[in-house]
């Protein structure tokens, strides 16, 4: 059931992302007056379709059908991507029969260098869009919770957390000489503002100011191996949501609402902290109490050979928040400052890669890690999926618009040189260069598929 889960989400997910992208693309060509000869979402075979000539049909189109400048539009058997076929333009389909003949007036070759710049970005455009829409609705109607504390509560070991200095009960001041007034504006100054560069964060520790540091190149490194920073707030819970039936935690008595209280008699304040103690010591008998209502329950429970005792938990913070609404403009306005700090935060990942700090085979995921955080970002809620989503559309608009043949800014590379000549590039050349960096971006993507498996 997991893997149909995750298959199901990643449908849906790239679904979405391709859709919206594509939909770019279509939209600018018949606004410049191109036709679009197909709109495929999904690749390869076509399982069915509709157009204007031979209606809703399944399989394959005749190889001689006519479709008098009307677009088929349909559904392929490969849910990893999609594209329009516009006229007169040399793409992936390798067509170049239309070249043999004089330039009609709707076909992309007809059109002047603006126009085919428009719609060549246009796919990118549509996904930075979604992703500012996606952002700035979760903001709209759910506002900004923060949490009101910059008291350290949890510290995980061999961490950038643990090794750069924290403890638990330190007080944050500021991150790189910027005061910190909650939780969230911590996260975002020792994360992502400036990642790579050096952290030094001012902490108060037993009424001594201290100063902790960590080079960027450290800080990447380690991150690249732990997924995770390794520190949580104060005043966190962790609740149970279900107790899974005949599994080693309903047996003890634990129910749903129950809150993890201690393990061996460290008490537990974070999700990750109680996750790694049962990963840790696979069937050993363990004596966890857990609270209910006002009252401690406890019992020895041994986890399973993958560390598991059968509760699906979550993290609650019980302490002071304050959530700040935001209005239509405000919304738009974050989203857009959203999505520009994802796309500087994508690029900085892609420097820290090329410089050697951040592992390429650990940062690079394909579409079974797509389908894997699909899942579990779709089990955390509705928020998430759609967070996860316009991460991901932000990624796509990146990728695609990148100077490499067979995609969307290798194209602009061959309208812009264009340009600059005043005469097309040669079709045979067109040809080889669109040929050779699409079997590239075929060996990389096995490449990334195999990296997948492996890991």
């Amino acid at each position: 059931m997991g893997f149909l889960n995750d298959l199901f989400y990643f449908v849906i997910v790239i679904g979405i992302l391709v859709l919206i992208h594509e939909l770019g693309h279509f939209l600018a060509a018949r606004l410049t007056g191109m036709r679009a000869e197909i709109f495929s979402i999904g690749m390869g075979f076509r399982l069915f379709g509709y157009n204007r000539v031979t209606g809703f049909t399944f399989g394959k189109l005749p190889e001689d059908i006519d479709l008098q400048g009307h677009t088929d539009y349909r559904i392929a058997i490969f849910p990893i991507g999609g594209y329009v076929k516009i006229s007169g333009m040399i793409d992936e389909s390798m067509d170049t029969e239309f070249t043999s003949k004089p330039p009609e007036k709707y076909e992309f070759r007809a059109k002047n260098p603006l126009q085919k710049i428009f719609v060549l970005s246009a796919g990118v455009l549509m996904n930075a869009l979604l992703a500012i829409v996606i952002f700035a609705g979760i903001i709209f109607f759910q506002g900004e919770q923060s949490m009101q504390t910059t008291t350290v509560g949890y510290v995980k070991k061999g961490t950038v957390a643990e090794i750069i200095g924290f403890d638990v009960g330190d007080k944050i001041l500021s991150v790189n000489n910027i005061k910190v007034n909650d939780w969230n504006e911590f996260i975002k100054l020792f994360t992502t503002d400036k990642f790579g560069k050096t952290k030094i964060v001012e902490i108060l520790r037993d009424n001594d100011t201290l100063k902790l540091s960590m080079s960027g190149e450290q800080f990447i490194r380690i991150l690249s191996e732990q997924k995770t920073i390794g520190i949580e707030p104060e005043n966190l819970k962790v609740v149970v949501l279900a107790s899974l039936f005949d599994k080693p935690a309903q047996k003890a008595g634990i129910k749903k609402n129950d809150t993890i209280y201690s393990v061996n008699n460290e008490k537990i304040t974070s999700i990750v902290q109680f996750i790694d103690i049962l990963k840790t010591n696979p069937n050993r008998n363990l004596y966890i109490k857990w609270k209910r209502g006002n009252e401690i329950l406890g019992d020895s429970i041994k986890p399973d050979e993958k560390g598991t005792i059968g509760v699906q938990i979550s993290q609650i913070y019980t302490g002071k928040t304050v959530t700040k609404e935001y209005g239509l403009l405000e919304s738009l306005q974050f989203g857009l400052v959203q999505t520009v700090s994802s796309v500087n935060l994508l690029f900085n990942s892609l420097g820290q890669i090329i410089k050697g700090n951040m592992s390429f085979r650990e940062s690079i995921g394909g579409p079974i890690m797509i389908a894997k955080q699909a899942g579990q970002q779709a089990e955390r809620g509705i928020i998430s999926l759609l967070s996860f989503v316009a991460l991901l559309s932000v990624s796509l608009a990146v990728l695609n618009i990148l100077p490499f043949p067979a995609l969307d800014g290798g194209h602009l590379v061959f309208v812009i040189v264009e340009a600059i000549l005043r005469r097309e590039i040669p079709v045979k050349v067109k040809m080889a260069i669109q040929q050779s960096g699409l079997i590239i971006l075929l060996l990389f993507m096995a490449f990334v598929v195999y990296n997948d498996l492996m890991r």
